[in-house]
């Protein structure tokens, strides 16, 4: 049962009962959160949080580049941090990014300022999220430039982290999945503003080549089994590659209801009209099994999944 208004702290940012979590993701699905609170700014966030009542679930979520919401939406309350929190700075040879910022607007910033963070250029989604899920491209992860972030506890307190309190792995941290990162500051490789332009120019154009850009997608869908991913190098090689091993198990292009496994890149799941969360995750399910019968190896999924079936 959804907790009650009278329960609810009241906040200064905008706090919103059931509300609908299909157009707050890039696949365009999922049922209702209990509530989605959107901060005013960092003290209205530590303060809310401080007043909720402990049973209630906290689940943050930036621009839901990498989520699927069940249809059956979300128990508790989403944080969904907005302005405020989007902000960019340029401080002493470092980049100090709001967990809101995209993350290709902190590389262009960047790379104005002759950092080189430019492989966050081709990321989808927040920053927030990108230091969360140890977000990555071309053989560079938010682990290699991250400095240290900051963030609000469960229980309203204020913590300031450091690489080793992230816990980097191969797109993951281990970080509680009810703290919420507020700020993280990056140090990269200074270089030339215009070649890092002209860098991040050649990745765009890249991807678009390779990847549906067009397409309703969440990135990647399942991890590498290798642990690691795409070089974009001449060299790379493609064993136990995610979309090498969908591809060999007959799935590229498999459809189910409105869902999609792409047919310009086999781990990408795509909404291609009118699909359902079930359709998106069965058809990932599927996709599990396939390759898991032909070659013994179980995909983990690199979406976040969250919610009531």
């Amino acid at each position: 049962m959804p907790t009650p208004p009278g329960a609810m702290p009241v906040p200064r940012g905008a706090l919103t009962a059931d509300r609908s979590m299909a157009d707050l993701t890039w696949l365009r699905v999922g049922g209702p959160a209990d509530w989605l609170f959107q901060p005013a700014d960092e003290a209205d966030l530590a303060e809310f949080l401080r007043a909720l009542p402990r049973d209630v679930a906290v689940l943050p979520v930036g621009v839901g580049s990498n989520l699927i919401v069940r249809d059956g939406g979300l128990d508790g309350v989403v944080v969904r941090l907005g302005r405020g929190f989007n902000g960019i700075a340029i401080e002493e040879g470092r980049v100090v990014a709001g967990a809101a910022a995209l993350d290709a607007h902190v590389a262009r910033r960047a790379a104005e300022a002759g950092i080189d963070l430019t492989f966050l250029r081709t990321i989808p989604g927040s920053i927030g999220g990108a230091a969360r899920m140890n977000a990555g491209c071309y053989g560079t992860y938010t682990a290699d430039a991250f400095v240290s972030a900051k963030g609000i506890a469960r229980d309203g307190t204020a913590v300031v982290l450091g690489p080793a309190d992230m816990g980097f792995a191969y797109r993951s941290t281990d970080l509680p999945a009810d703290l919420i990162l507020t700020e993280v500051t990056f140090a990269g490789p200074r270089g030339d503003p215009a070649a890092l332009a002209a860098r991040m120019e050649e990745q765009i154009a890249r991807r678009d080549a390779s990847q549906p850009t067009k397409d309703r997608s969440a990135g990647s869908t399942f991890r590498n089994p290798a642990g690691f991913s795409s070089t974009g190098r001449d060299d790379d090689v493609h064993d136990l590659k995610a979309w090498k091993l969908i591809e060999e198990a007959g799935m590229k292009g498999a459809t189910l209801g409105g869902a999609q496994m792409s047919a310009k890149h086999a781990n990408f799941l795509i909404n291609a009209g009118g699909a359902t969360a079930a359709d998106l995750e069965n058809l990932g399910e599927q996709v599990r099994k396939k390759v898991f019968d032909s070659t013994g190896i179980c995909l983990d999924w690199e979406i976040m999944r969250v919610g009531r079936r």
